[in-house]
């Protein structure tokens, strides 16, 4: 798999070189990230040298405010799609796990997927990100892959890469801030930092027994066949 390095942007990279079947997905087609607040100027440029024709911003109306997005004059189309139905700092309130937090998404969010989906569809290259690149991000991208044909364990370990790519300082600063508000939490540092490779299993393998695949989510959610046959297209090689 090759990376990309947009400087200043967490967790930022290609998710071409994934087998898929005989294939592997293709470079230069769909990138993750976390939030692009710090983006500096070098970090522009390699966005404008990758190309990036469409931005997928995941997050709600407060983080977009709090930390809007540096493009400058890039000539990309942003689409904002919220995940979540509640705040973020709601799912630390609450004590949510990651499974817990998956399942949420897939539930009440489905129409959002969908359009994430087709949004990767209408324009390329196109980047997917929420504030982090973990969790929004990592749901609807190993959706979106595993639809596309990506081999199981590959669109698993591509979630669970995030966990490496986080810096540790920066976990370490969230972690303090989290705990400071809700220090019985029992989930706060894996809703902060961590991304497990079971985590991901469970919930693909939740959307097999429920729908006999992710691609069969995405079907009962109104995306057609001729679509997913276009995303494998685009995405694998």
């Amino acid at each position: 798999m090759t990376a990309s390095l947009v400087s200043g942007a967490t967790n930022f990279r290609d998710v071409g070189g994934l087998r898929a079947g005989d294939g592997r997905t293709r470079d230069g087609v769909l990138f993750r990230s976390g939030n692009l607040v710090a983006v500096d100027d070098a970090g522009v440029r390699t966005l404008r040298q990758l190309g990036i024709r469409r931005v997928i911003d995941l997050r709600d109306d407060a983080e977009v405010a709090h930390a809007p997005s540096r493009l400058d004059d890039l000539a990309v189309d942003v689409q904002h799609e919220p995940l979540f139905l509640g705040s973020v700092a709601s799912f630390f309130a609450n004590d949510l796990s990651l499974d817990a937090l998956y399942a949420a998404i897939v539930d009440d969010s489905a129409d959002r997927v969908v359009a994430v989906v087709r949004g990767i569809l209408s324009a390329q290259p196109v980047l997917v990100h929420c504030t982090v690149g973990k969790d929004r991000t990592g749901v609807t991208v190993a959706i979106a892959l595993d639809a596309a044909g990506v081999d199981r364990e590959a669109v698993i370990a591509d979630y669970a890469r995030t966990e490496q790519l986080l810096p540790a300082e920066r976990n370490a600063a969230v972690l303090r801030a989290v705990r400071a508000l809700h220090p019985r939490a029992v989930h706060a540092e894996a809703l902060a930092t961590r991304s497990p490779a079971p985590v991901m299993r469970t919930l693909l393998e939740r959307l097999d027994r429920e729908y006999g695949s992710p691609a069969g989510y995405l079907r009962a959610n109104g995306v057609t066949d001729d679509e997913l046959r276009r995303l494998r297209d685009l995405l694998v090689v």
